[in-house]
């Protein structure tokens, strides 16, 4: 008996399926600048110093192997609290904000929309136009229906801000507006301070509940200055969550290492909301994993490993940066007249370079050069020794 014959063929993730066909490109030149990991100059994806240490201490410790509580190790969340939140923040001492460690940010959006769908069965969430595909797959997944806000302006490379101001004006109350807390994905537009100071009274205002998506802390601007919307609305006093990630702060991809944050009204509050997400997890995943909760707390609670880590995320920072001066420095040699200034302000990892899908086709077809159709691009794929290359192939195709 066939008892799954009528299911939908699964089309693949469109990043991990164009990666897949990268891996298979045998032209020598070709360049990957698709999936959402950070790669030094040489193109390798670092292990961290500050991490091969806290591994090292890690292991001399010794310890079982046993499974971790169901909302994760202790040591690390009070970490993640401390990094987020500042050691100064009023709703740490008001014990208001609860946090579990997670499977990656991504494990802890799943958790966060579980506990939505559950608790908060009438919200909707609205994401931003546009957003990480995943976010919508998961809001999705979980039940709970998503709209979208205005957000990238393709006419500047910048922020639709004033529409999305007005559209969020328009939210009903309860709503769940997922935000970037920095280094949007995919398009590198940031809000600024100044933006940020307009939203979240907006946001209160309207009884919105905000869901922060901090996956790139340590990319933008720094590891503080890239915390600054989450630390405003909790020095505003409201209630929201935080998903984040140490996937390429510290370069842990496959040790799934994330946590994910309510900030609760009163400590009543968020010891009801730690218990509902420690049930929610056992639901899904049961607890996280023991290793990625080593690292992170080892790191950030170490003070010698703490300041050199601070540096190692300063150092790819910059390499960024530099990547995204050069490519901006060529393509306006190249094509002189034309505005290429929105490589300069964007921030993080990705880049909305401007080209249409069939560019983006010819970039992959005449000149190896591989991003998603979308024309994001992953700028940490951009090296010294290729940056030159793929900024006279972005020429070529858009001449």
């Amino acid at each position: 008996m066939r008892l799954f014959a009528g299911l939908e063929p699964y089309g693949g993730d469109p990043i991990l399926s164009l990666n897949e066909d990268f891996q298979k490109d045998t032209r020598p030149h070709k360049v990957n600048l698709s999936i959402g990991i950070y790669f030094d100059d040489d193109g390798r994806i670092p292990v961290l110093a500050s991490v091969r240490q806290a591994e090292a201490q890690a292991l001399a410790a010794g310890g079982v192997k046993s499974y971790l509580p169901m909302a994760g190790a202790v040591a690390m969340r009070e970490q993640v609290q401390k990094l987020l939140f500042g050691v100064a923040s009023t709703a740490l001492s008001q014990r208001r904000v609860t946090t579990v460690q997670t499977v990656g940010s991504s494990g802890g959006l799943k958790v966060g929309a579980d506990f939505i769908k559950r608790w908060l069965p009438s919200s909707a969430v609205w994401v931003s136009d546009p957003t990480w595909d995943n976010h919508r797959a998961m809001f999705e997944g979980a039940g709970v229906a998503v709209h979208t806000y205005p957000y990238y302006d393709t006419a500047t490379g910048g922020l639709k801000f004033d529409a999305m101001c007005a559209a969020l004006r328009t939210v009903p109350p309860g709503s769940v507006v997922l935000l970037h807390a920095c280094c949007h994905n995919p398009t590198g537009v940031d809000l600024t301070r100044e933006q940020w100071q307009v939203l979240v009274p907006l946001l209160a205002e309207r009884r919105t509940l905000p869901y922060l998506d901090l996956a790139y802390q340590g990319y933008g601007d720094g590891i503080d200055e890239d915390a600054y919307a989450v630390r405003l609305m909790a020095e505003r006093g409201m209630s929201f969550i935080v998903a984040n990630s140490f996937s390429k702060s510290m370069s842990v991809y496959g040790e799934r290492a994330g946590a994910l944050s309510f900030v609760c009204a009163d400590t009543a509050e968020a010891e009801l909301v730690f218990g509902q997400l420690q049930a929610t997890i056992r639901r899904n995943y049961s607890s996280p994993p023991i290793h990625a909760a080593e690292i992170v707390a080892r790191v950030l609670g170490d003070a010698t490993l703490r300041p050199q880590w601070q540096g190692e995320v300063a150092a790819m920072r910059e390499r960024i940066l530099a990547m995204r001066r050069s490519l901006h420095a060529v393509l306006s040699a190249k094509l002189p007249g034309r505005d290429f200034g929105y490589f300069l302000t964007q921030r993080g990892m990705f880049s909305y370079t401007g080209l249409s899908a069939a560019q983006v086709d010819r970039l992959r077809e005449e000149h190896a050069v591989y991003l998603v159709r979308s024309g994001r691009m992953c700028v940490a794929g951009l090296s010294t020794k290729n940056v030159e290359r793929v900024a006279q192939a972005f020429a070529a195709v858009l001449g």
